[in-house]
């Protein structure tokens, strides 16, 4: 039938109009996203943000999606975006999807999202959001997902959330909350995951809801949320739950027997809570891949389930001192096994000899139990293992054999057991082998003539290898301790040993070693302890023995030397000095004269004294130099006259001020401590020499004092008070110091020991930076001076990593400062010569000379004098004296300059600082690759660097309320830092550095890596 006309003209008609309307609202589509590109200052990465003929263009932008050619999804994830959201944003009439996520957003939470009626997924995580999350957030009553992660929100979470009966995704974690959790979210039957990890602002607080309304629910994470009390035994109810996290919390109780049975559980992190009794024996959660309850209370055997579960990759239940009993012989049998952690238990019997054999082991951890028997031989059959730390049981027999071609091999630390047999030759060349610890056994066989070229620590002390030690040691660049005490090693020491330029320790003593010592000391730079002692070594000593730099402990004794000693030993700063029992003759340099050696040259008979107390002779005279002419007599007692008569007017002249002025006079110190001291007023006196001063500036010199014979170090601040004009200024920078630190409790801010005051000077004795300041190690301007300093790693240039940790340990110093302490402390000079390092590159400010106290948090403080350091003061602070905590952001923005890009702060280029040199380089559109520091820029590490400059830039805004917080800062570089792998680093990578007999609990670090103490 044919359709009439007039019907056709009418539906032509309609089908116009529908695709007219259309057109207009992609046109309209368009013009919003424009605007909104526009608005938030063209970021490059909307640069192909733009208009076209094409009125559906916009939905081929990758962060769009469009349904029937509208938009209904908008990703600007990660795109630089700095402005609050506009509400115009809601003019996108069918947005479903927003996902602003990883940006710079300010401000508190957007309400004018509320119309965007038809939204289902939110995401503004990682931005810079607070205040409180509105009580009225149920306004967008089909959200589906709702991510408000990595942000600054505080107050309570709002009951509304759960009148989001649509909710299947709610993430709030790494945020400030400090308030409550409504019971209200246990209405959320939808809910699939949710997230509450890292609150650390929320008081001890108990789950406010049960799990029975969580059936469809996958993942529960509760990490570090200070969460008390015990685990619901609702959480077996929970049909459906992948992944359980409730770790580093407060619990207690014990496991609920149901969690072991969820069959499409995969994940269980308990670890570090106090949870007690035994582990449910029934298992059936035959999903499971990783198990980690460890460092809690459990008690009782490992259960035999355990080894029915054969997806299992890791298994981690150390530090469970109560659990007892044997390993199951299944868990040695499963076939996906990867790390297996069951250090500091209590476990028995022998280890299942099939362990290796059917998986790829990479980590193996036993160590401090009561195990016996046998090592499994299979233990890299599979060429995986990274390490095998089994040191302090019973263990009997050799190495296992499969070491001998494992390149994956990193680490073996089987120390105190009572392993016998040769190792397998092989190992020692294994690739990345970086540490060797396995003293105190009755292993045998010689030292192979090649080894790893990554060894760090080579500790083989007490057992029974012999041979020479080998010349290929040479190859060892990176060796830093090598430790052969009591074994039966012979020959001479190899001058290749002298060539290891990273060398700390070298343990020798107690062996059969003959010969002289080589006399071209090359590379002992850092060589901090010698000990010789107990061989047959003889010849002279070498000269060149007292003129290295880190030398502070020296033990030749028991051994067969002889001629002088150097007269060169008078440079060295040593604690520890043992030269007795061998042949020396000729006189004691005046210098080691003092009461700390006079043990340290017993049994050398042609050795001589000029004073007692040394046991060994008083040097004689020739019998012509006690022939004294009447002439020279005549002239001494003349001259002695006349002397005591000069003594006697001077005494009388100055007797009533002189002896107070004294430096050397103690009774005229007075010490007060803020710390438990190790040492006395009169060593830190002893220690103001001019050998031992580390640095100056207008206030006065630094001082590195050894306080005991054990090797502690304090650093002492000497500020002289002289009657000048200068006198009012130092006074008071000495008052602030003081006021300041001895309040402040906190790891990265330098601990301050106690202060020294007299009339003519005072000193600040802090606790000692080994590795100096900052800014020694950033510019190698002062590559010099790094080679003297202690720490165990000799970097001239500092990776990355470390510049990240460093600047994250100084934020975080500075955050507490600003925001923590009451009244809140303002810096006024913070620079990177002011950001000390210790050993482990851990940051900690210092010098708070210009620091002053805020009478109130937020107030301005008028500063009597503007002070500070050039290319670090903010463009306010240098033409005015009222000043609050954004000028301490401001100077921190250019230490993070400093290393992102490794210039100096003056260092732009040749008319503007590196702030403003650095802003302009962003706004020119240059690649900020091209700003980077060339020595660490690496692939690996250039979105962090990038992350960082960008901060830095923002820090340095000229206005003020522009540039963020000190929390802002720190949480930037928190959320910067690589994601969380806290599980995933093992024991061995730090414990072999810190070695020690004790079984003492230990802390474990902001990543979660155990190690020993």
């Amino acid at each position: 039938m044919t359709t009439p006309k007039p019907c056709l003209y009418t539906l032509l008609f309609f089908i116009f109009l529908i695709h007219a309307n259309s057109q207009s609202l992609q046109d309209k589509e368009v013009v919003v996203l424009l605007k909104l590109k526009s608005y938030w200052l063209s970021p490059p990465a909307l640069s192909h943000w733009t208009s076209s003929s094409n009125s559906s263009s916009h939905c081929s932008w990758p962060e769009i999606t469009c349904t029937e050619n509208s938009v209904t999804g908008l990703v600007l994830y990660n795109v630089n975006l700095t402005l609050q959201v506009p509400p115009f944003i809601c003019d996108l009439n069918n947005l479903t999807h927003l996902d602003l996520g990883d940006n710079y957003l300010p401000g508190d939470f957007p309400l004018s999202l509320y119309n965007c009626s038809k939204l289902e997924y939110l995401d503004l995580s990682k931005n810079y959001f607070v205040g409180t999350i509105p009580d009225d957030i149920d306004k967008l009553p089909k959200l589906q997902t709702l991510i408000l992660a990595g942000n600054n929100f505080s107050g309570d979470i709002p009951a509304s959330i759960g009148k989001l009966q649509e909710l299947t995704t709610l993430h709030l974690y790494m945020n400030q909350f400090n308030g409550s959790v409504p019971a209200e979210i246990g209405n959320l039957s939808n809910l699939e995951f949710l997230w509450l990890s890292w609150l650390p602002k929320m008081a001890p607080w108990k789950l406010p809801f049960e799990f029975t309304m969580f059936k469809k629910m996958k993942t529960l994470k509760i990490r570090e949320a200070n969460l008390i009390g015990e685990i619901p035994e609702s959480v077996g109810e929970m049909e459906a739950l992948e992944e359980l996290d409730m770790s580093i919390n407060n619990l207690s109780g014990k496991i609920p027997s149901g969690v072991l049975l969820l069959k499409h559980l995969s994940i269980i992190y308990l670890f570090k809570n106090r949870l007690s009794g035994e582990i449910p024996q029934v298992v059936e959660a035959f999903n499971l891949t990783i198990i980690d309850i460890s460092e809690n209370n459990f008690t009782g055997p490992i259960p035999q389930g355990f080894g029915n579960l054969t997806k299992l990759t890791d298994m981690s239940l150390f530090y469970n001192d109560g659990i007892s009993g044997e390993i199951p012989e299944g868990i040695g049998l499963l076939p996906n096994l990867v790390i297996f952690k069951m250090f500091n238990m209590n476990l028995s019997g022998t280890i299942p000899p099939e362990f290796g054999k059917h998986s790829p082991l990479e980590d193996f951890q036993v160590s401090v139990n009561r195990l016996t028997g046998k090592l499994p031989d299979g233990l890299c059959k599979n060429g995986k293992l990274v390490g095998v730390v089994a040191y302090d049981n019973s263990l009997t027999g050799g190495l296992p054999s499969s070491l001998e071609n494992c390149d994956s091999l990193l680490v073996v630390t089987v120390y105190d057991n009572k392993l016998s047999g040769d190792i397998p030759s092989g190992m020692w060349n294994a690739l990345n082998l970086t540490y060797v610890l396995i003293s105190n056994n009755s292993l045998t066989g010689e030292l192979p003539e090649k080894m790893s070229d990554n060894l760090l620590r080579v500790e083989i002390a007490d057992n029974k290898f012999s041979g020479q030690i080998p010349r290929g040691v040479s190859s060892c660049k990176k060796l830093q301790v090598f430790d052969a005490r009591k074994n039966l090693l012979n020959g001479t020491i190899p001058q290749e040993l002298t060539t290891l330029p990273s060398l700390s320790s070298l343990l020798l003593h107690q062996n059969r070693l003959s010969g002289p010592l080589p006399s071209d000391i090359v590379s002992w730079e850092s060589l901090n302890i010698l000990d010789l002692s107990r061989n047959q070594l003889s010849g002279p000593i070498p000269e060149k023995l007292g003129v290295l730099p880190s030398l502070t402990e020296l033990d030749l004794s028991e051994n067969q030397f002889s001629g002088e000693i150097p007269n060169q030993f008078a440079i060295l700063k040593l604690n520890n000095l043992n030269l007795s029992s061998n042949l020396l003759t000729g006189e004691i340099p005046t210098s080691l004269e003092n009461s700390a050696n006079e043990r340290s040259f017993l049994n050398n008979t042609a050795l001589c004294a000029s004073t007692s107390g040394f046991n060994v002779n008083i040097c004689s005279r020739s019998p012509t130099s006690g022939k004294i002419s009447n002439w020279s007599l005549a002239l001494i007692l003349s001259l002695s006259a006349v002397s005591f008569l000069l003594v006697l007017f001077l005494l009388v002249f100055f007797v009533r001020g002189y002896r107070r002025k004294k430096d050397g006079s103690h009774a005229d110190w007075k010490l007060t401590s803020f710390q438990r001291c190790n040492f006395t007023l009169s060593k830190i006196l002893a220690g103001l020499t001019e050998g031992n001063v580390i640095g100056s500036g207008g206030s006065g010199k630094v001082y590195r004092v050894p306080v005991n014979r054990i090797g502690d170090v304090v650093a002492a601040k000497r500020i002289w008070t002289n009657k000048n004009i200068m006198e009012d200024r130092l006074e008071k920078q000495f008052l602030a110091e003081v006021k300041i630190l001895s309040s402040i409790r906190h790891a990265n801010i330098v601990k301050l020991m106690c202060c020294i005051s007299s009339e003519s000077s005072k000193l600040l004795v802090y606790e000692y930076s080994d590795n100096r300041s900052l800014d020694r190690w950033l510019h190698k301007k002062n590559e010099t001076s790094l080679s003297n300093l202690s720490s165990s790693v000799h970097h001239v240039v500092l990776d990355w990593p470390k510049r990240l940790q460093i600047a994250v340990g100084a934020a975080d110093g500075l955050c507490y400062m600003h925001h923590d302490c009451v009244p809140p402390v303002i810096h006024r000079d913070v620079k990177s010569s002011n950001i000390l390092l210790d050993s482990d590159f851990n940051a900690k400010i210092a010098d708070f000379g210009l620091a002053k106290m805020l009478v109130k948090q937020g107030d301005l403080a008028t500063m009597s004098a503007v002070a500070g350091s050039f290319g670090y003061m903010a463009p306010e602070y240098a033409h005015s004296t009222r000043v609050n905590g954004k000028i301490d952001v401001y100077s921190f923005g250019v230490v993070l300059l400093e290393l992102t890009t490794g210039r100096e702060p003056n260092e732009g280029d040749e008319h503007t600082s590196l702030a403003e040199w650095a802003w302009r380089h962003g706004q020119e559109g240059k690649p900020i690759a091209d700003a980077l520091d060339q020595d660490v820029k690496e692939p690996c590490y250039m979105d962090e660097m990038n992350a960082v400059f960008k901060l830095g830039i923002m820090c340095t805004e000229k206005n003020p309320s522009n540039r963020p917080s000190m929390r802002e800062v720190l949480h930037i570089l928190v959320n910067t830092c690589p994601a969380p792998v806290r599980r995933e680093k093992t024991e061995y990578a730090a414990a072999p550095l810190l070695k020690n007999s004790s079984r003492e609990r230990v802390l474990e670090d902001q990543d979660g890596l155990a190690t020993d103490v």
